[in-house]
């Protein structure tokens, strides 16, 4: 299975100028905690790490530090997550017919999850890692009044990865070129093209890190684990 791990955004609301995915989290860059468990999955063979070059350099160590198994490929990320995406689609090689797509901040994905979408894929041409909403969600207007409260028991929160058939999802990443879609997931992009997209169970520790209080809470999570061997 091929994977795509889009890490080529900034830290801005983590306070950093640098790319948050090369700060640490107990003494390991935060990338290097997804790497691990890319590495641990039986199921994914070939990574492509969509990043700025700037950070390259600094991406080669990381990788030289681990006793890494697995083709890994840089790519050239682009100004948004999307141009990012479509760029490590074209990077893919021409065998791959399915294509995983993990965001870096989400350090803390476990090996168990890469395999259980990886296997799913294989069912279906898009699915998500997703967990139920517990909480009851308000809509809300640009004035502050709730409009309405969604039934809780329909609303799923997304999480990555997301897994995709490749020759489908480079069609609709060149649709929404065209008709200049902006989305904040591939699978939004799946759904404006009104091909069916599936619910994997995620992970309540999935967190995507974009904050430092969701630091604090990382090295809680990763604590609790390592402890547990």
């Amino acid at each position: 299975m091929h994977l795509l791990i889009p890490a080529a955004g900034m830290g801005r609301r983590m306070g950093s100028e640098r790319n948050k995915l090369l700060l640490t989290l107990r003494s390991l860059p935060l990338i290097t905690w997804t790497l691990l468990a890319v590495e641990a999955s039986r199921s994914i063979s070939w990574i492509g790490i969509i990043a700025q070059p700037i950070d390259w350099s600094e991406l080669k160590e990381i990788l030289a530090t681990l006793s890494f198994t697995k083709h890994v490929q840089l790519i050239e990320g682009g100004a948004t997550r999307q141009e990012s995406v479509y760029n490590g689609l074209q990077a893919l090689p021409p065998e791959a017919k399915q294509v995983l797509i993990h965001d870096g901040a989400r350090c803390l994905a476990t090996p168990e999850l890469f395999d259980r979408c990886a296997e799913a894929i294989l069912q279906c041409s898009g699915l998500i890692a997703a967990v139920a909403v517990k909480d009851t969600i308000k809509v809300v207007d640009r004035t502050g009044l709730i409009q309405s409260t969604p039934d809780r028991r329909q609303l799923w929160a997304a999480q990555t990865p997301q897994a995709f058939d490749v020759q489908l999802l480079k069609q609709c990443h060149a649709k929404g070129r065209d008709r200049g879609w902006e989305v904040t997931d591939d699978a939004a992009l799946f759904e404006k093209c009104g091909l069916p997209v599936r619910i994997v169970q995620g992970e309540e520790t999935n967190l995507k890190l974009t904050t430092p209080v969701d630091l604090a809470i990382a090295e809680f999570i990763l604590e609790q684990r390592l402890g547990k061997g």
